[in-house]
């Protein structure tokens, strides 16, 4: 499952960044996955689940943004939606196609809560 080392990845960019700032944890976490990226979100949230108590991100509240799957035709240059890697186009049948989104995983954002607070 790699799932969990994506889990474990995020919190060490979490950790990095709550020392950085001198902050005490995180709020709230934005994550954009794509519908392509090849993430089993029920095997992401038990890796969560797994992962995340006692660390900076065991308050967070975590915002997930489902980015759609988007291809762009590479023979007759049609856009359209792809939800998975072998979508044909719908316009000429083409395999040949460029994804335009849908591949991401990211943090987008972390809100830090002070040290102060």
């Amino acid at each position: 499952m790699h799932e969990l080392s994506i889990v474990m990845s995020i919190l060490d960019i979490a950790n990095n960044t709550v020392e950085l700032h001198h902050a005490k944890e995180v709020e709230v976490i934005e994550l954009d996955i794509g519908e392509i990226a090849g993430i089993e979100m029920p095997a992401l949230d038990f890796a969560w689940q797994a992962a995340i108590p006692g660390t900076v991100l065991q308050k967070a509240e975590r915002q997930i943004n489902h980015i759609p799957g988007i291809g762009k035709c590479l023979e007759c240059g049609a856009t359209f939606p792809m939800p998975n890697l072998y979508t044909p186009c719908p316009e000429c049948n083409s395999y040949f196609a460029d994804v335009i989104a849908g591949k991401e995983l990211k943090i987008k954002s972390l809100t830090l809560a002070t040290a102060e607070d």
